[in-house]
């Protein structure tokens, strides 16, 4: 018999990949170039140069055994030493190649870090809005996934409600910074009062709460700031990251695992990944794109345009009308849309060929997702279509 339970999520596919799906038919029916699509974050910044020369010198000269034999089951000790000084030279940490997991992604790296830290029946806390995705990652592990209401002022932690919704079965709680969908950045003053929070819900409960740092974006930060790297507020944490925006490699699906050395059980947290990769099928990303990663540790793709095209939706959109929080990092804004229904604000949307993502799945009603990772041209050349729909649809 199949699995009823997979049989079931077949009804419930990705409501973004479906507007990306109808974005590539439309682009067919009159030319995707006219097609306003906003539903996937897909990279539109080549990967930097460094990147493709170090992995044609790698294919070219490189040791074969090396490039393509199996990786060991924790992830090839050079690499895991790099990412540990590199992490160590930009935050002032102190991992080493121990405290690194490679991954196949940041999903890889959510879904090694969940079953390290919950067990079926725990509960894990994150925050709205979220990544839909968290959803059956965390339903794949056994634990259930606990959503805490949106602080639609500023996309920051509703800590009232969070405060609240603690229990001694939380094991777990599961942060997005820079967001998606908001583009918020957590602040310094939002992760102390975080890391205050958990530790003395750790001493009231008698147990050890994991924070899990989902950190894709951290480098697409506006207004010349940088992200506050959340493991140095807070002990018990695990950082999960993947270098699919940084460097423009979503493809490749390559990450880590980065345990706090100060963490509970610190030295055996890998260990125990390595042993739930047995179990999984996961294995360790390839070889040859762990070593080229290495190599280009400290560098990133040319992620300016991002800040340029956020500042002319920005601009766009409060000027048209429309309530938003200007984002602070990614390359996704989240504006309030002008009607109750967001599933039929967007629906209207497409009849303009702007494909927008509702905000349902993302834990927030109201409220709709544009992924601004596109050519700075068509971010110009959709802001009259915008301007159009608010107007015909809505008389603004």
């Amino acid at each position: 018999m199949i699995n009823e339970a997979y049989k079931a999520m077949l009804g419930g596919k990705s409501v973004i990949r479906e507007l990306s799906e109808y974005a590539t038919a439309r682009g067919k029916e009159i030319g995707y170039d006219n097609v306003f699509d906003y539903s996937l974050g897909n990279p539109s910044v080549p990967a930097p140069p460094d990147f493709a020369r170090t992995m044609v010198d790698l294919y070219t000269n490189g040791d074969p055994v090396a490039i393509h034999g199996y990786s060991p089951s924790l992830g090839i000790p050079s690499v895991k030493e790099a990412i540990a000084d590199s992490l160590n030279r930009r935050f002032g940490t102190a991992y080493t190649g121990n405290h690194i997991f490679p991954t196949t992604g940041a999903a890889g790296a959510l879904a090694h870090a969940m079953r390290a830290v919950t067990k079926p029946g725990d509960e894990i806390i994150t925050f709205a809005p979220f990544f839909p995705e968290y959803m059956p990652y965390v339903n794949g592990t056994g634990a259930h996934l606990t959503v805490i209401p949106a602080d639609t002022a500023n996309f920051q932690i509703n800590f009232e409600a969070f405060e609240a919704a603690l229990n001694p079965n939380v094991q777990a709680v599961l942060i997005n910074t820079p967001n998606n969908p908001s583009g918020a950045v957590y602040s310094a003053e939002t992760l102390t009062k975080l890391a205050a929070l958990l530790t003395a819900k750790q001493t009231e409960y008698g147990h050890d709460i994991f924070l899990i740092s989902d950190e894709p974006y951290r480098e697409i930060v506006f207004d010349g700031n940088t992200q506050p790297y959340p493991a140095n507020f807070y002990a018990n944490t695990l950082t999960c990251y993947s270098w699919s925006k940084s460097l423009s490699l979503p493809g490749e699906r390559i990450g880590y695992v980065a345990v706090n050395p100060a963490a509970a059980d610190a030295d055996l947290l890998v260990p125990i990944m390595g042993q739930i990769s047995r179990g999984t099928g996961h294995n360790c990303p390839p070889s040859s794109i762990q070593l080229g990663v290495a190599k280009v540790l400290d560098e990133t793709s040319d992620l300016s345009v991002y800040e340029t095209n956020m500042n002319l939706l920005y601009d766009a959109l409060t000027s048209i009308g429309f309530d938003v929080v200007r984002p602070g990092g990614t390359f996704y804004i989240f504006p309030k849309a002008l009607e109750e229904d967001a599933t039929e604000f967007c629906l209207k949307a497409k009849e303009y060929d702007l494909i927008l993502v509702p905000s349902e799945s993302f834990g927030v009603p109201g409220y709709f997702r544009m992924a601004y990772c596109i050519d700075t041209e068509k971010v110009k050349r959709s802001i009259p279509a915008l301007e159009k729909f608010a107007h015909e649809q809505y008389g603004l």
